[in-house]
């Protein structure tokens, strides 16, 4: 990769900013602009901060706050109508970061006498102006910002403008993590330029830091990796923030399209592999026997490799991380299995496996004497999986099965649909894409409002059932050539036009329909999420491919980033087989 200008992920001068820890304050003028600034082991950064200055009670009487005590408050006060804020670990890491913050000598000592009320009143009616702005002042807003951030949303590469994907710096923030994270609630640290690592093409400009007097922390030309800029993430110090190109760029579309290739080849090498690790399931070397059970779970349950976790860290669970306590054996061949996956969501299954399976896990579990805390596989990590793996195939690793599982799955529910009717095609499809979600453990809370949109269709398909009967009380007068049941005096005669009103009978039943479809995919969809599968695990091409046959525009399907993501897949033959 050689870029030969890179605009992306970095702030302008008000968005970059130090950690709210062990800073000084200061004032400046930058562009005859007043700005309130923060000191970092000695270098100064524009703060973007703009203090409202509505002061929150503590003990019943109002406190001042300096710059950066109130904008951490201001963070706590609008979370306060959400269940974050109800929530004793997330109270307890923000309550810990914020007194850090408040410094040892602060009047406020205690949180259980801190009321954020009036930070949080003034909160919902700045949320409120914003609601009541004109089309037009939300248009012209929209628009300024997208002027703003133009330059940084493109990178020439080997000579061809791409689109760059995510280009900016996190804000200050809490962490939310997913499930009963151990973190969430801490306070997020700011991104300096001096955090960043940008990676750039040897003889391009180095881009020029946003602050004056400042330099990003690293730049690299390195041409055997995608990212053009990273940084470490504040909370999870393993993790880091990468700024990549688009989606829809051609170099994200060419590793999408291998990585379906690689499930597509696994193909041709599934009915070996699956006859090989079978054969194994008795193996009198123990980490074998640990290895081909473990490719068995993770190719018929489409289970994640899984990693070691720290102590502070998400205690989710992987195949590979899979303890005693996860596992339950029931006769006669029963295999349940209890964890928190990716995101912490809750995988609860119950399946039938093979028997030597059952035997070799009830083995396992009285080798390790059946501590709840003990590993299931404890000689076993992910890269002793895939180093086996890998000489079955050519860079075959336990990722490429879930994608595989997912795709597969997919496509024989696809074919098994037989729905005629456009909205019934569609239905069939979401239906196939609903298993998969299901067979991937694809899980998104509850929306809040879904019992209250679920009302408002009923409504609607009763008002239109009550309108149904009316008409059909019509048609019998109209053929009858008497008047209409609620005929107004003076209207047109066409309301006597016995086709008419059969016409528009025959209308209102097709909206109850569809509104009653509407309802059922709403109740069965509520807790799954649906575009994870289309985004990450199913090939396009078969949705392509299935539009095309069914006769369904791709629009109805995929939304407008997939299809910016998958340009690429939309032009293939309908012949396409995977």
């Amino acid at each position: 990769m050689n870029p030969k200008e890179l605009q992306s992920c970095f702030y302008d001068s008000r968005e970059m900013r130090t950690h709210y820890r062990d800073v000084t304050l200061h004032e400046s003028k930058v562009d005859n602009q007043k700005w309130t600034t923060l000191e970092h082991n000695g270098v100064i950064f524009p703060s973007p901060y703009k203090p409202h200055g509505v002061k929150m009670l503590y003990d019943g009487k109002p406190i001042d706050l300096s710059p950066d005590e109130e904008e951490v408050a201001t963070l706590f006060a609008k979370m306060k109508s959400t269940a974050y804020a109800t929530k004793t670990i997330f109270i307890e890491n923000f309550w810990s970061d914020w007194k850090q913050v408040l410094g040892k000598k602060h009047v406020i000592q205690k949180f259980e006498l801190c009321d954020f009320t009036p930070i949080c009143q003034w909160h919902l009616k700045e949320e409120e102006k914003k609601k009541q702005m004109s089309t037009k002042e939300k248009k012209q807003l929209k628009e300024e910002k997208l002027k703003e951030e133009e330059k940084y949303m493109w990178a020439i590469v080997d000579g061809v403008k791409q689109k760059v994907g995510n280009f900016r710096v996190e804000p200050p923030r809490f962490f939310y993590g997913q499930g009963e994270h151990p973190k969430m609630g801490k306070l997020k640290k700011y991104i300096n330029p001096e955090d960043i690592t940008v990676n750039i093409g040897k003889d391009a400009p180095i881009l020029e830091c946003p602050i004056p007097g400042h330099k990003w922390k690293e730049v690299r030309h390195d041409r055997t990796i995608t990212w053009l800029a990273f940084w470490y993430d504040s909370i999870n110090l393993k993790e880091f923030k990468y700024v990549i190109l688009d989606a829809s760029s051609s170099r994200k579309g060419q590793s999408d399209l291998e990585k379906y290739e690689k499930a597509r080849m696994l193909k041709d090498y599934i009915g070996n592999i699956r006859d090989s690790y079978t054969q194994n399931f008795k193996s009198q070397n123990m980490i074998e026997r640990k290895i081909v059970v473990a490719t068995y779970l993770i190719d018929r349950l489409s289970l994640r490799t899984g990693n070691q976790k720290d102590d502070d860290e998400a205690d989710i669970v992987g195949c590979c991380t899979l303890k005693v306590i996860n596992v339950k054996l029931l006769p006669p061949n029963i295999l349940q299995l209890d964890f928190l996956g990716k995101d912490s969501i809750r995988y609860l299954n119950k399946v039938e496996v093979d028997e030597q399976v059952y035997i070799a896990i009830d083995h396992f579990i009285k080798g390790i004497h059946a501590l709840d805390g003990n590993f299931l596989f404890d000689e076993l990590d992910p890269n002793i999986l895939n180093a086996h793996l890998k000489k079955i195939m050519p860079d075959l690793t336990t990722k490429v099965f879930r994608t595989y599982n997912a795709t597969i799955t997919f496509k024989k529910l696809l074919q098994e649909t037989t729905s005629s009717g456009a909205l019934e095609k569609i239905v069939g499809y979401q239906q196939a894409n609903k298993q998969v979600a299901i067979l991937c453990n694809h899980q998104c809370s509850e929306s809040k409002s879904h019992n209250a949109q679920m009302d408002k269709i009923l409504e609607k398909v009763t008002t239109f059932v009550d309108l149904v009967k009316e008409l059909e009380i019509d048609l019998i007068s109209a053929k009858k050539g008497k008047l209409p049941l609620n005929y107004v005096e003076g209207k047109p005669k066409r309301n006597l036009n016995f086709i008419r009103i059969k016409k528009k009978t025959a209308q209102t039943k097709a909206k109850i329909v569809k509104m009653k479809l509407r309802m059922r995919r709403k109740d069965d969809f509520r807790i799954l999420a649906l575009e994870t599968s289309k985004k990450n695990y199913l090939d396009p091409r078969i949705t392509v491919t299935w539009c095309k046959r069914h006769d369904v525009h791709i629009k109805k399907i995929f939304s407008k980033s997939l299809l910016a993501k998958f340009e690429w897949a939309i032009g293939v033959e309908k012949e396409y087989k995977f």
